[in-house]
């Protein structure tokens, strides 16, 4: 792969801290999202996420204040999602100091959302994150699940990530229900299936606990690999991970 994949540890939001679940529940805190966005940024990760896991349900917007300060100390590129539903939401996410914004349950409600922010902003700074779990009954054996992984669809995941990618989004953010938190691995069919069908960049996310995890997520297409109770519990230290993958010919980034 000539491209280096990116490191992306992920800060979950709740109540204005750091917090990590297992299958989407079972929430317990992980630290002060800013002195985590340091120690990963010092760490060597290539981009960070935050993601404000309960704006949705609780239909409110994402934490502005957490944003511009984590945005402060940042020295990478920086996702926020959460709560993001129309232009307005987005752009108040981008001034506080968002280098992209990742939208899921408002795109799929109302999928004309992601080309009205991709064309406000360009396709490289929005994400379309598609949480899935396994159902047998959909075409691809995936469904797309909705606020926070609550709620189903009854529409097919691949489906779900070919449309998106037709709006010239360049990064699909799958998370696999079944995986979240499990550290059992990634959903490699899932991330394979949907590499094939989108041209912009996949991101594995959900269920990393080894660094073979990693190794294995990029063989089935990804090239950003987001992680979070491994990063934040310190399972998995990035420059040995970034090592680890190097030393099996995978480009990454590496200090200077």
């Amino acid at each position: 792969m000539s491209q280096p994949i990116s490191i992306m540890p992920c800060l979950d939001m709740q109540n204005g801290r750091v917090v990590k679940g297992v299958h989407f529940v079972d929430i317990r805190d992980a630290g002060d999202p800013v002195q985590c966005a340091v120690a990963y940024c010092r760490a060597g990760a290539d981009e960070l996420a935050m993601l404000d896991i309960t704006a949705t349900i609780e239909n409110r917007s994402t934490l502005l204040d957490v944003v511009r300060r984590v945005a402060e100390v940042a020295t990478v590129p920086f996702t926020v999602g959460g709560g993001i539903r129309d232009l307005a939401s987005a752009a108040a996410v981008i001034e506080a100091g968002a280098d992209r914004v990742s939208v899921s349950s408002a795109a799929f409600r109302r999928p004309e959302v992601i080309g009205e922010l991709v064309r406000e902003f360009g396709g490289d700074r929005v994400t379309v994150a598609i949480d899935v779990d396994r159902n047998p009954a959909m075409p691809s054996g995936y469904e797309v699940y909705i606020d926070g992984g609550r709620t189903a669809t009854g529409a097919d995941a691949i489906e779900w990530a070919r449309r998106v990618d037709g709006y010239g989004v360049q990064v699909i953010l799958p998370t696999s229900k079944a995986g979240d938190g499990a550290r059992t691995g990634y959903d490699l069919p899932v991330i394979r299936a949907m590499a094939e069908v989108v041209s912009g960049r996949v991101v594995a996310s959900g269920g990393a606990g080894t660094r073979e995890h990693f190794y294995e997520a990029v063989q089935a297409g990804a090239s950003i690999l987001l992680a979070a109770s491994v990063f934040h519990f310190g399972l998995i230290e990035i420059p040995a991970l970034k090592q680890y993958l190097r030393e099996r010919g995978i480009a990454v980034r590496l200090p200077d």
